[in-house]
């Protein structure tokens, strides 16, 4: 029977496959807007510290993260999930806001800037690994998945995650430290 639920609740849509797939498109999505700002952030990174050491470790995750994104619209197109535009320009937006955050100089960078830009690039990594870790266990009940694309991506992201933490701990460590004197 087609009748709405008598709890009030919203219908939902689940697939052949088990996976609501109103839900699904609503996490896919919001994980676009994440993969939005993050290509954007780790890009803008990558481009200011073009030429010195953390320039040549991030320019490497800036690509992959930008594949990672394509991979993700790629997900959702096999899945059937259309991309929500004012979710990708939101994601995108977000980025460009999160630059004004103060980092004790009015006009230029500090050396705080790339700490706290190293650490929402970490949060967004993490928050992609867990996206892509949710898609890896529904591959058991949705064969649209790619357990083994998804099993590379996990890993690329544990990858990433290294290296920008290693970088963020490195670039906290010259920002922050005081001199003896």
């Amino acid at each position: 029977m087609n009748a709405a639920p008598r709890s009030g609740a919203p219908r939902r849509h689940p697939s052949a496959h088990g996976a609501d797939m109103k839900l699904l498109g609503i996490y896919l999505n919001d994980h676009l807007a994440g993969a939005t700002a993050g290509t954007q952030r780790v890009g803008h990174l990558a481009r200011v510290a073009r030429g010195s050491a953390l320039g040549r470790a991030l320019g490497p995750v800036a690509t992959e993260i930008a594949e990672d994104r394509t991979a993700l619209v790629g997900i959702m197109r096999d899945l059937g999930v259309p991309v929500r535009r004012y979710k990708v320009c939101a994601g995108w937006v977000a980025e460009k806001l999160a630059r004004l955050k103060g980092n004790g100089r009015l006009v230029r960078r500090s050396a705080l800037s790339t700490v706290l830009e190293l650490e929402a690039l970490r949060l967004a990594v993490e928050g992609k690994a867990a996206g892509w870790q949710t898609l890896r266990r529904l591959t058991g009940t949705d064969e649209r998945l790619d357990p083994a694309l998804l099993d590379r991506l996990l890993e690329r992201a544990r990858r990433q995650q290294d290296t920008v933490e290693e970088w963020r701990i490195h670039q906290a460590e010259a920002a922050l430290r005081t001199t003896a004197g």
